[in-house]
């Protein structure tokens, strides 16, 4: 299914939510956490589609976008599942075997990229993938 600039661009900058989540599930958001997001964005995400937001800019440097605007004002990560589950919901066609694998590889990226994995971040993984394998949204507001 083929979606809108406007549906792609709310796609990146939940993407943006996630991975600021991702990194700011400890309290703190590194320099390292935001260097690996950027490695991300440029090896997976620019090369996902070719949307462009309107400034001609592609549209998955919504993703830095927003990360960068999040660590800024600094909220509360653990909002980040739901809202992917409402867009998930919603769009659930965007959300590929390959998109799911690249939102867990950055997502772990992030999360790994100073020093280990804490106990914060790998129970953030482990919502994140259950988030996104669960094909039914009420039920993981069960647990």
């Amino acid at each position: 299914m083929k979606y809108s600039n406007k549906t792609i661009l709310r796609f990146y900058q939940l993407l943006g939510k996630i991975f600021y989540a991702a990194a700011a599930v400890d309290k703190t958001v590194r320099k390292e956490e935001m260097t690996a997001l950027r490695e991300s964005v440029k090896a997976h995400w620019l090369a996902f589609d070719d949307t462009f937001d309107e400034f001609e800019t592609d549209s998955a440097y919504q993703i830095e976008i927003v990360f960068d605007w999040l660590t800024d004002k600094h909220p509360d990560p653990g909002k980040a599942i739901h809202s992917l589950q409402v867009f998930k919901e919603k769009y659930p066609d965007l959300f590929t075997e390959k998109v799911k694998v690249m939102i867990m590889k950055t997502a772990s990226a992030i999360s790994s990229s100073f020093s280990a994995k804490n106990k914060s971040e790998l129970v953030f993984l482990s919502r994140l993938e259950r988030a996104l394998e669960e094909t039914d949204f009420h039920k993981t507001l069960v647990l």
